[in-house]
């Protein structure tokens, strides 16, 4: 089995977001934190120091992985392209909202058109 050059950019961005933020996780656990509190961690994250840069990092590489993906999968599930580039820029206001909304999208055309058998009235 092959891997594609999507899959080995995603996996690279992946290997590159742990070597980036876990550095400072174990800072932060070497000055008391616990990483089995997420209380305590996103409390501490709100401070600077290493907990904010494992945050920021962690974030920043997560949503370059969505805007890759939800381009090339609406794309591929028949959506259209038009539709990822939507959601990439809807990333701009809060990953944590465009992506879940993407979901619920993507979840809705697939269901219509598996009823349907087609593309649901005004996407594609």
């Amino acid at each position: 089995m092959s891997i594609s050059f999507k899959h080995a950019a995603l996996l690279m961005l992946g290997l590159i977001a742990l070597i980036l933020t876990w550095p400072h996780a174990f800072e932060w656990m070497r000055n008391g934190g616990n990483i089995l509190n997420p209380v305590q961690f996103f409390g501490d994250a709100i401070k600077a120091g290493g907990t904010a840069a494992f945050l920021a990092i962690d974030m920043a590489i997560a949503w370059a992985v969505f805007m890759i993906w939800v381009v090339v999968d609406a794309r591929r599930i028949g959506m259209g392209a038009k539709w990822g580039w939507i959601f990439a820029a809807l990333s701009f206001i809060a990953v944590s909202m465009a992506f879940p909304l993407y979901v619920v999208v993507r979840e809705r055309f697939l269901d219509g058109r598996g009823k349907e058998g087609g593309v649901l009235p005004g996407v594609g």
